[in-house]
């Protein structure tokens, strides 16, 4: 599906989504990178129980099998990244559509933060805090308080300060 998606979202050239057309690019690729997410989450956690047991040789498979989720989840990422920056972004016309698009560059950042380490980690939460706070800007002058896109860019915002950042008075 997310295939399709791709091939609609750089055919309509300069024009924007439907919004039924931008939530299932949205869902197709929420269901691919979800999947991804928890068997890392999962794979990490069995290799922390590894470390602790002092199974050398279970960690040295697991983390060979972590390091191909990574990489799998980086391509991902990289090429909704991608077809934000190259089509969804500057042919969003209305304020709805640029705080969706901008929230969804922001998840994909947060996405990558979550597993990247060292100076890849800082720039994927650099460029999620910008993301986010273009987002916000946006929303807050021009979205209702109330509006489902305004108030899951809030939620996610919270999860980037209190998971990326460790950062719980600002969440």
């Amino acid at each position: 599906m997310v295939e399709f998606m791709e091939k609609v979202a750089k055919t309509g050239d300069s024009e924007e989504l439907t919004v039924e057309e931008r939530n299932l690019l949205s869902v197709a690729y929420k269901n691919v990178i979800g999947a991804r997410r928890a068997s890392w989450r999962i794979i990490s956690s069995i290799e922390q129980k590894e470390e602790s047991r002092g199974n050398g040789d279970h960690v040295s498979i697991i983390k060979e099998y972590r390091s191909k989720i990574e990489t799998e989840l980086s391509k991902i990422c990289d090429g909704i990244l991608n077809l934000l920056d190259s089509h969804l972004v500057p042919s969003a016309t209305s304020a709805e559509s640029k705080v969706f698009y901008l929230k969804m560059k922001g998840d994909y950042h947060r996405y990558l933060a979550e597993f990247k380490t060292g100076a890849e980690r800082k720039d994927a939460a650099e460029s999620t805090l910008l993301a986010y706070k273009s987002a916000q800007d946006i929303a807050l002058a021009e979205l209702a308080p109330t509006h489902p896109i305004r108030l899951g860019l809030a939620l996610n915002f919270s999860v980037f300060y209190y998971e990326i950042l460790n950062s719980p008075d600002r969440a």
